[in-house]
């Protein structure tokens, strides 16, 4: 746990000091399948928002440019995306667009966790039985409340990373808290969320072989709006006590620390102002 501690303060510090233009060797690689068919006309991704303002679709938001040669199986669920690699047997990332609409919504948790036998290594039960830590969420049930088939589709473990449960039940729960506020503040957000593993990051579970994090991220951007922002948060796979301003930084500095990048579909104006700024207390106001 020492060790985790240790790689949090040196990624950031390493986004603090960090200058010039990051090159990003990236490329896209869409490797999709289709889920298991719910005898339903409904879309599968449930990405249903219109950007009325820019003109755009959710959908092509959400897409997330890795760094080449990364594993990634790319899959549309109910209401979320997923970039599977085969080797962490983790997502790179899940994305989703969350509508205040959606926070209020009056399915219960299903608690129901399920393997993708689509997605190559997706993780089973058994890997996180008696393991020491959570199957945290990346996209949590609690946006999901508007449909049963997103309920569901939610408790894959492809949308799962171990997690340390002082963290899951502590800070992370606390920042999922808060974008459900800040969708119904804003009408709308884009959000993204991933782990982050250093070469110390060597732990694994299970016969799978899951491989722990030492940290998260998540970036939430708010593009609709007439003064467009944005803001991210790094959290050590551990108990995070304190503010969580703390732990935000901007979207670029994320850039900085995974190889990835976010919101590329948006216009370079809008991209450029929500990605360079994140000022905690404008994001949080109410």
């Amino acid at each position: 746990m020492k060790n985790r501690y240790i790689f949090f303060i040196l990624i950031i510090a390493a986004v603090l000091i960090a200058v010039g233009v990051y090159g990003l060797t990236g490329s896209r690689k869409s490797t999709s399948t289709n889920p298991p068919d719910t005898g339903s006309d409904t879309p599968i991704t449930g990405v249903s928002a219109q950007a009325p303002r820019l003109g755009l679709a959710a959908d092509p938001l959400l897409n997330v440019t890795i760094p080449a040669g990364t594993p990634s199986q790319i899959k549309d669920y109910e209401g979320f995306r997923v970039s599977f690699n085969s080797t962490t047997h983790t997502p790179n990332w899940v994305a989703w667009e969350l509508l205040g609409s959606e926070t209020q919504g009056e399915v219960s948790r299903s608690n129901n966790f399920w393997t993708d036998n689509e997605v190559e290594g997706c993780p089973t039960l058994a890997d996180y039985k008696n393991s020491g830590y959570d199957r945290g969420h990346l996209c949590p049930a609690a946006d999901q409340k508007w449909s049963q088939k997103a309920m569901t589709d939610c408790f894959v473990f492809t949308n799962m990373c171990p997690q340390a449960k002082s963290l899951n039940t502590g800070a992370w729960n606390t920042l999922e808290a808060k974008e459900r506020q800040w969708a119904q503040r804003d009408s709308a957000i884009l959000i993204v969320a991933g782990p982050i593993y250093s070469k110390d990051d060597t732990e694994t579970i299970g016969k799978t072989g899951v491989r722990v994090p030492g940290a998260f991220f998540k970036v939430m951007a708010a593009p609709y709006l007439d003064s467009p922002r944005g803001i991210a948060f790094v959290y050590p796979n551990m108990a995070s006590p304190g503010n969580m301003e703390n732990y935000s930084m901007t979207i670029d500095e994320v850039e900085q620390l995974t190889g990835y990048d976010f919101f590329a579909e948006l216009p370079d104006n809008i991209e450029n102002q929500i990605e360079s700024k994140a000022s905690f207390k404008e994001w949080n106001h109410r």
